[in-house]
Formats: C-alpha cells, sequence, structure tokens
C-alpha cells in the first residue's frame, strides 16, 4: 500500500533534486524511497554535502566569551555524584 509523506524542504533543494531526477530518467518519489528504506535499514543518518557550514558572527562571540570563562574558570560547576548535591550547590548560590 502507498501513502502520502507531506515534508517541508528549502524550495530550491526540491527544484534541484526535481531537475536531477528527471536528468537521470528515475522519478524523485523513488529517490526518495530509497532514502528512506536505507534509513530505516541502517537505523541512522549520514548527512554529507561539500557546502561549507559557517556559525554565525554572534554564535562566535557567544563562543568566545565561553571559551574565555572556561579558560579563566568562571561560571563552571563542579562535577556532582547525585541530584542532592547539585541541588544543595545551587541554592547556596
Amino acid at each position: 500500500m502507498k501513502t502520502v509523506i507531506s515534508v517541508k524542504v528549502d524550495k530550491d533543494v526540491r527544484d534541484r533534486a526535481r531537475k536531477v531526477s528527471q536528468k537521470v530518467g528515475v522519478p524523485l518519489s523513488i529517490v526518495v524511497n530509497a532514502s528512506l528504506r536505507k534509513f530505516v535499514e541502517e537505523e541512522r543518518v549520514v548527512i554529507e554535502s561539500e557546502r561549507a557550514y559557517r556559525m554565525t558572527k554572534k554564535f562566535e562571540q557567544k563562543l568566545r566569551v565561553i571559551e574565555a570563562d572556561i579558560k579563566a574558570g568562571r561560571n563552571l560547576s563542579p562535577a556532582f555524584t547525585s541530584a542532592k548535591d547539585a541541588i544543595a550547590w545551587l541554592n547556596a548560590k
């Protein structure tokens, strides 16, 4: 039995996928079905892309602050052996 799945996809990705599937002569539904079958069989997701993803400037700045805090020993909690110890430490702050 066949069914329909509605998935949000970037318009550009959808259009490029349609063009490639037409170029190789395979319906896009077969490509999607094959990808879903592989996902189900392997129970894992492999995401590969040659497109380089970059952090936003805002995130880079936050990361610099976090790294500086770690180096300076600021804003860090100790390791806890129980939730009770963690709660006690938080309440003492």
